[in-house]
């Protein structure tokens, strides 16, 4: 046994990318006739960008197309009027268990704290608002037996489902036999079963009513808002668990954004270019726009943009959105096996909204005489807001309030309207919560709000696997193993989050986006140091799980 922390290993491929990305060899090496190849590179998303940054490394060129702003899903945007203050609009916490993610985040010497969860010493004081039923507190041990009964539930259902410690201790010491040997029989049993199915036939629950399972799902077991994910496979939720992303998370100061607009800048050690070649210098110090086409070239491809111009490539790595490749982007249905098609198409995105306002300053932290309470707190509720977040910037600076976050049908409600609207609805949910206390003579400047799905480059904010989607998730996440496929779809490669097995989490883009350099590397005629090997010389051995059609 082993006390190592729990890191994204696993559990349906485990390989150790932060143990490939920090190895001295590197992660391999491409034909010297091959330097200075183009690649086009279809989003600057993280996937987008990491991809980029290991391909410049190797001595390829990307050329990355972005149809909007660099970032993605990764999005900081910087309230008018200042220079740092910034709503997360996309990803915001990040659990210390995304190691590869880390590593880049380390790389561009970024800091990280943690994030203001609810029942979290970050967060200071939590109020859970249910059913108008309002409850204050600092840990767990501050709320009724209900939700003690809920947490203990659910435990309890990890191991009679699961064999959850042991599955845990196996991703802890990188047991790669022991891991699959547990984690296997689970995604034949699990696939095609619900997250809320997993909850109601575990014994644990059944010994408990439905008021219980009720507020597990506006609960959960650590962020909220797990109600949202009741359709989902329960694999994905299964994922989340064993991985810890729920848990010890993060948020980077300064704004997640600045990751990949350092990477974009910040020279790296490359063979073949010259010192201090930045991706930003190798794409002449902007993206190209909007990707329109995709067509296969003889040996390579031709990628046409917004404006007609075309372009030739030995190689594409594609990390937008998968619906995209159907509604945005013209691909030659040829490149494609049609399986993947199907995989691509039937992947399901679920919605997400947030709004923001900055304030004055963090006053929720002053004391209301009457309780001895802050005025507010970090804030989970039945109500339109669902989730409240509180960010402080110091005493003496501008802050920000995330009123609401909410999922699926909640971040449906206020889809059509406008950013005004949709504070006035926060802060009338977020005055029955607190009567008396004054959020409005503290708001500066204009709010900040996103709902992915209304936005044409994105269509939703994350994969949500629904029962019996893993064989579709193994056919995108698998893709970047070629050697079998007919020529005519070789070199064409796919990453994102939406393709790991851990979508909305940046782990997943990450890992996707190192499988990808991976299969160019290896397409163009490149190997990995033999001992360094990446993720394709594993996969034989490692590989996830196939179930038959």
């Amino acid at each position: 046994m082993t006390d190592r922390p729990v890191t994204a290993f696993g559990p349906d491929f485990p390989f150790a990318y932060d143990d490939w990305l920090r190895h001295p060899a590197g992660l391999g090496a491409i034909p010297a006739e091959r330097f200075g190849t183009k690649v086009a590179v279809i989003g600057a998303g993280c996937a987008g960008i990491v991809a980029s940054h290991e391909l410049m490394k190797l001595g390829l060129h990307p050329e990355v197309y972005e149809s909007a702003k660099l970032g993605g899903r990764l999005r900081s945007e910087i309230f008018e009027g200042t220079e740092d203050v910034v709503a997360e609009l996309g990803g915001m916490r990040f659990p210390v268990s995304s190691a590869a993610f880390y590593h880049y985040v380390d790389l561009v010497g970024l800091e990280s704290r943690p994030f203001p969860n609810p029942l979290t010493a970050a967060a200071g004081s939590t109020v859970i608002d249910l059913e108008g039923e309002t409850h204050f507190a600092r840990s767990l041990d501050d709320l009724p037996r209900l939700y003690h009964e809920v947490a203990t539930a659910y435990r309890t259902a990890l191991e009679e489902h699961a064999d959850f410690a042991a599955l845990q201790q196996a991703v802890r010491d990188r047991d790669v036999a022991r891991l699959k040997a547990l984690w296997d029989p689970l995604v034949a049993q699990w696939d095609e079963r619900t997250f809320y199915d997993f909850v109601v036939s575990s014994k644990a629950f059944q010994g408990l009513g439905f008021r219980h399972r009720e507020v597990f799902g506006q609960v959960g077991f650590g962020t909220g808002g797990w109600d949202s994910d009741f359709p989902n496979s329960m694999l994905e939720i299964l994922r989340v668990n064993l991985l810890e992303l729920d848990d010890n998370q993060r948020f980077i100061v300064g704004g997640v954004e600045t990751v990949l607009q350092r990477l974009w800048r910040q020279p790296a050690v490359c063979v073949h270019w010259p010192a201090g070649t930045t991706l930003s210098a190798l794409n002449g110090g902007a993206t190209l726009g909007r990707a329109c086409r995709i067509a296969r070239n003889g040996a390579g491809f031709t990628v046409t943009d917004q404006w007609g111009v075309a372009r030739d490539y030995a190689a594409v790595l594609v990390t937008c959105q998968s619906h995209l490749l159907t509604t945005s982007v013209a691909v030659d249905e040829s490149l494609f096996d049609q399986k993947l098609w199907m995989a691509l198409d039937r992947t399901r995105y679920m919605q997400a909204a947030k709004t923001f306002v900055m304030v004055d300053r963090p006053f929720w932290n002053d004391t209301d005489p009457a309780t001895g309470r802050p005025l507010l707190s970090m804030t989970l509720t039945d109500r339109l807001t669902r989730g409240s977040y509180f960010f402080d910037n110091g005493p003496d600076r501008p802050a920000v309030i995330c009123l609401s976050y909410s999922w699926m049908t909640d971040a449906l409600k206020v889809l059509p309207l406008a950013p005004e609207r949709r504070v006035e609805l926060a802060l009338d949910a977020l005055d029955k919560i607190y009567p008396g206390v004054d959020i409005r003579s503290h708001i500066r400047g204009a709010p900040i709000c996103v709902s992915w799905e209304a936005d044409e480059n994105f269509l939703g904010a994350f994969k949500g696997a629904l029962p019996g989607h893993y064989r579709y998730n193994h056919r995108m996440y698998g893709h970047f193993m070629q050697g079998a496929m007919p020529e005519e779809q070789r070199g064409i490669f796919l990453a994102g989050d939406g393709i790991s097995w851990t979508p909305a989490w940046v782990e997943g883009a990450v890992q996707t986006a190192l499988n990808a350099v991976w299969g160019v590397m290896a397409h163009l005629g490149g190997a990995c140091a033999p001992e360094n090997p990446g993720p394709g010389e594993l996969w034989p051995r490692i590989g996830p799980l196939a179930l038959p059609d």
